[in-house]
C-alpha cells in the first residue's frame, strides 16, 4: 500500500494481534464546546484531505439557500435568513471534507491491495483511503476486486434477483444520507419486485420514537420548530450531546438562552456540549468563556431514566397538590387526552426515595428540576440514542410524554418533543416509505397510481434481516450507503451472516468495512456525493431531503465529480430496475432514470404533503410538511383525537457483582460509522479509541488503576462476545456504569438485545465484565 495513503499514527495490524493500541494521551475534559478549536479542527480535515481550496469552496455553499444540504446530520437551517460566514459546523466541515477528498481509490489500487489485506485495517485507515471512482466486482473465491461495466454490473445483480426462488429472498438497505427521490424510487422497485424486506438504519437510530410517538400523539416525529427553541421556557436534553451529534444545535440553545430559557441536562457524563457553548461567529466566543447552556445537570444512571422521569412526576404531583390548578393544565387533560385517572392512581404505589436510588440523582437536584418547570408550559423535550437504544426506550419517551401532557405542554408554540434525528435524511427516507412495514393506505395509494398490487406481508427489519442472512433466507443484500456490519450490533454473528449471501452490492461514496467482509460475490457501486455536481441530460440537477423538523428543502452539489465515471443513486434504481424487470414492469423507470422532476411530479400523487412539490421545493427555504400534532391535533388509531396517558413499569436493573452495564457512544471525531481522526477532545483522549470509561471507585473496587489494558466480555445468550484490548480511563460516571465508543464494542451488543416493540438494538444497555487483558485471547477469538 502506497505510503501516502497512510495518515500519521496509523495502526499496523498483524494475524497474530490486530488491535495495537497507539500512545493514548489524556488532555483535558472540556465544559464548553465549539470555539476556535472547532474552526481549527474543521479546516485541518479539509488539509488533511488535500482539498483546501475545493473543500473551503463548497463549505460557504452548504446548508445555504441553493446550495447543498449538510451530508452529516438533520438539524434544520434558519427558515429566512442563514449567516455568510457558514451554517456548518465542525463535523458537518469533517463530513465534506470526507467526500470533497481529492484522494481516489481506482481499480489499479484493489488490484495492489487484496480484500484480506484490507480487511485488516481498522475502520479509520478503511476510510482514509479516498472516493471510490469506478464500479467493481469480487467474483465467487476472488482475493481482489476488479473493475466492471455499469452494464455488466447491473446485469450481474439482475441475475442474482431473477434468479432466488422468491423475492423475500432479497433484502434492500438504506442509508439515511439518501435522497428523497432515490428513497421513493428504491422501496418503489422493492415493492414491484416483490418485497417489504427494508432494514434501514432507522431500525438502529430513532425506530423507538415512531414507536412511541405514532400510538400517543399520531406521528412519529418531533412537534417543535427551530423558531419554538428561540422562544420558550424549558429546554430539556435527554440521553443526547449536543456538541457531538448535532453541534449546530448549540447555536439554537445559545439563542433561546439569551431569550431567557432554563436549560436542564441529563446524561450520564456531563458532555461539553451540554455544559457551555463558544460561538466562533462570535466575538466573545473567540476571546470569552461563550455561554454557559445547561442551568442544572442531572448525572442519571445508565437506564435510570425511568426512574428519574417518575420521581419528578411524584414532585410535580406533590407540588400539584399544593397549588391546585397551577401546575396541571386540566383544561388541556379534560379536552385533548385520556386515561389520566389511572395514570394518576399508580403513584399511590411509589416511594419518592426508591426512585431517587433508582436513578442515581440526588432528591435536591430532583427537586430543582421539578421545580424549574412546575410553572412553565412552554417547555420542549429533546431526545437522542442514549434513550431510543435502552431496552425500555419506547416506554421512556412515553413518560416524556406523560409529564408535557400534564403541563399541556405539546401542539402550541414553545412547546413539545424533538427527537433528534442523526444522518441527515433519515426522516425523509421514513416519508418516502422506506419502511419494512408500510401501511395499508401507504400501499393503496401506490397500487392506485400505478396499477400494480405491491406486497402487503411486513418485512424484515436490520436485527430481523441479520438473522435471516444466518438462517440462509436472504440471500441477496443491496445496500444503498452506509456501513452494515459496522452499524449493527453482534459483529461476528453479522459477519458470518453476511459471509453466507450469494450476493452483497454496495452502493457508495468511499470504501468501508461491509466491502471486505461480504457474500460469495461482492458488487461495489460508486456514486456522487451531496456536494457532487449532478449532471443528467446536460442539466444540472438537485435533489431534496427532509431535516428533523419536518421543512423539505432543496440540495444542488457544485463541486465537480472526482470520476467521470460516476453516476447518481437515483440512476442506479433506475437501471437496476429496468435490468431486472424488463418489460414485466408497468413503471417507465427511463423517466425517472432522465429526470428528478418527474420522480417529485409522481411523489406528490403517492404522498400526502407533497402537492405541488416540484413549486414548493424551489421556494426559498423549502416548505413544512403538514404535522397535526404541532397543531395541537392527536389522532391515532386507538384513541380517535385524544393523545393517551401510558402505564409504564420500572425496569429491575439487576449486576453481579462483577459486571458493569456499558453504553456505547461516538467520539467528537466521528460520525456514526464515518470516523475523522483518533482523538475525542472534549472527553479528553488524544490518538485512541479503544478506551473503557469508569468510575474512579469501580477502578479501585476491582483492583485496576486507570492505565491499565482490559479485555471486555459480554454473556448474553449463554455465549461469549469478547472486545480485546482496551484502556481503563478514569471519568466522571455513576458507578458500575460504563462507556466506550462504537463500532469498536457493537461486537458486545447481542443480536437479541433489542428495544421492547421497536426490535432496535440496545446498545446503550450491555452488561459487561472486565478482565485484566490476556494475551492469548486472540487465539480464542479467532476460533470464533
Amino acid at each position: 500500500m502506497k505510503e501516502d495513503q497512510h495518515k500519521k499514527n496509523t495502526k499496523e495490524p498483524d494475524a497474530e494481534n490486530p488491535y495495537k493500541l497507539l500512545d493514548l494521551k489524556l488532555t483535558k475534559v472540556e465544559n464548553w464546546a465549539a470555539g476556535v478549536p472547532a474552526v481549527i479542527a474543521a479546516f485541518s480535515d479539509l488539509i488533511e484531505e488535500k482539498t483546501l481550496m475545493r473543500g473551503t469552496k463548497a463549505l460557504f455553499k452548504m446548508n445555504q439557500i441553493g446550495g447543498f444540504d449538510c451530508p452529516s446530520c438533520a438539524w434544520p437551517d434558519p427558515d429566512d435568513e442563514r449567516s455568510p460566514l457558514g451554517e456548518y459546523c465542525e463535523n458537518g466541515a469533517k463530513a465534506l471534507a470526507e467526500e470533497a477528498t481529492s484522494k481516489k481509490i481506482t481499480a489499479e489500487f484493489f488490484k495492489e491491495n487484496s480484500v484480506y489485506s484490507l480487511a485488516k485495517l481498522d475502520d479509520y485507515q478503511i476510510g482514509k483511503m479516498g472516493r471510490l471512482t469506478e464500479p467493481m466486482y469480487l467474483p465467487q473465491n476472488g482475493t481482489h476486486y476488479e473493475a466492471i461495466s455499469w452494464d455488466n454490473a447491473f446485469k450481474k445483480i439482475a441475475e442474482h434477483l431473477t434468479a432466488l426462488e422468491s423475492p423475500n429472498e432479497a433484502a434492500f438497505y438504506t442509508s439515511g444520507r439518501t435522497s428523497n427521490e432515490t428513497s421513493f424510487l428504491y422501496q418503489l422497485f422493492a415493492k414491484e419486485f416483490g418485497t417489504n424486506n427494508m432494514p434501514d438504519c432507522s431500525n438502529m437510530c430513532h425506530e423507538t420514537s415512531g414507536s412511541a410517538l405514532r400510538p400517543t400523539i399520531g406521528i412519529g416525529k418531533g412537534t417543535v420548530t427551530l423558531e419554538d427553541f428561540y422562544d420558550t421556557d424549558v429546554i430539556i436534553i435527554i440521553g443526547q450531546n449536543p456538541g457531538t451529534n448535532a453541534p449546530r444545535m448549540m447555536s439554537a440553545l445559545a439563542k433561546g438562552k439569551a431569550n431567557g430559557a432554563k436549560i436542564i441536562a441529563i446524561n450520564p457524563l456531563p458532555e461539553a456540549g451540554l455544559m457551555g457553548f463558544r460561538n466562533p461567529q462570535e466575538i466573545k466566543g473567540i476571546i470569552r468563556n461563550g455561554v454557559k447552556l445547561a442551568d442544572l445537570y442531572l448525572p442519571v444512571k445508565i437506564n435510570g431514566d425511568m426512574a428519574l422521569l417518575k420521581a419528578i412526576e411524584t414532585i410535580l404531583i406533590e407540588l400539584e397538590n399544593k397549588n391546585p390548578g397551577k401546575i396541571f393544565d386540566y383544561d388541556f387533560i379534560r379536552e385533548k387526552t385520556t386515561g389520566y385517572d389511572a395514570f394518576l392512581k399508580q403513584f399511590e404505589n411509589y416511594n419518592l426515595d426508591d426512585l431517587v436510588e433508582l436513578s442515581g440523582v440526588s432528591k435536591e437536584t430532583l427537586y430543582q428540576m421539578a421545580e424549574m418547570i412546575a410553572f412553565k408550559k412552554r417547555i420542549i423535550v429533546c431526545w437522542g440514542m442514549g434513550l431510543t437504544q435502552q431496552p425500555n426506550g419506547v416506554d421512556m419517551i412515553k413518560e416524556i410524554l406523560n409529564i408535557l401532557l400534564l403541563k399541556g405542554s405539546i401542539g402550541k408554540p414553545g412547546a413539545g418533543v424533538c427527537p433528534v434525528r442523526g444522518h441527515s435524511n433519515v426522516q425523509g427516507n421514513r416519508t418516502m416509505m422506506i419502511d419494512e412495514k408500510p401501511t395499508d393506505e401507504q400501499l393503496d395509494r401506490l397500487q392506485s397510481f400505478y396499477g400494480f398490487n405491491p406486497p402487503r406481508k411486513h418485512g424484515y427489519d436490520v436485527v430481523r434481516a441479520i438473522k435471516a442472512m444466518h438462517e440462509e433466507k436472504v440471500k441477496v443484500l443491496f445496500s444503498m450507503g452506509g456501513n452494515f456490519l459496522s452499524a449493527t450490533p453482534d459483529t461476528t454473528f453479522t459477519a458470518n451472516a453476511l459471509r453466507k449471501l450469494n450476493l452483497t452490492v454496495c452502493v457508495s461514496t468511499k470504501l468501508n468495512r461491509s466491502h471486505l467482509i461480504h457474500g460469495k460475490e461482492a458488487i461495489i457501486l460508486p456514486t456522487l456525493s451531496r456536494s457532487d455536481i449532478d449532471m443528467v441530460n446536460g442539466e444540472i440537477q438537485f435533489i431534496t431531503t427532509e431535516n428533523s423538523m419536518g421543512v423539505v428543502q432543496s440540495s444542488k452539489g457544485m463541486l465537480k465529480p472526482i470520476s467521470d465515471n460516476l453516476i447518481n443513486e437515483t440512476q442506479i434504481v433506475c437501471r437496476m430496475a429496468m435490468a431486472t424487470l424488463g418489460n414485466k414492469s408497468v413503471i417507465n423507470w427511463q423517466r425517472y432514470h432522465d429526470s428528478y422532476d418527474a420522480v417529485r411530479d409522481d411523489i406528490e400523487k403517492c404522498i400526502p404533503g407533497f402537492e405541488n412539490y416540484n413549486l414548493k421545493v424551489r421556494e426559498k427555504g423549502g416548505f413544512y410538511l403538514p404535522n397535526a400534532a404541532r397543531d395541537g391535533q392527536f389522532i391515532t388509531k386507538e384513541f380517535g383525537d385524544r393523545a393517551p396517558f401510558t402505564l409504564t413499569e420500572i425496569p429491575v436493573n439487576e449486576l453481579n457483582h462483577d459486571e458493569y452495564l456499558m453504553a456505547t457512544t461516538r467520539t467528537h471525531d466521528q460520525f456514526n460509522t464515518t470516523i475523522y481522526g483518533l482523538d475525542d477532545r472534549y472527553r479528553g483522549i488524544k490518538n485512541e479509541r479503544r478506551v473503557i470509561f469508569m468510575n474512579p471507585k469501580d477502578i479501585e473496587k476491582a483492583g485496576f488503576k486507570s492505565g491499565d489494558k482490559v479485555d471486555l466480555f459480554n454473556y448474553d445468550d449463554n455465549i461469549e462476545r469478547i472486545a480485546p484490548l482496551f484502556i481503563i480511563v478514569s471519568y466522571q460516571i455513576p458507578e458500575k456504569n460504563t462507556v466506550t465508543y462504537f463500532p469498536e464494542t457493537n461486537v458486545l451488543v447481542s443480536v437479541n438485545n433489542v428495544v421492547k416493540d421497536s426490535n432496535m438494538p440496545a446498545s446503550k444497555y450491555v452488561k459487561i465484565k472486565i478482565k485484566k487483558h490476556d494475551p492469548k485471547i486472540y487465539e480464542k477469538i479467532n476460533k470464533l
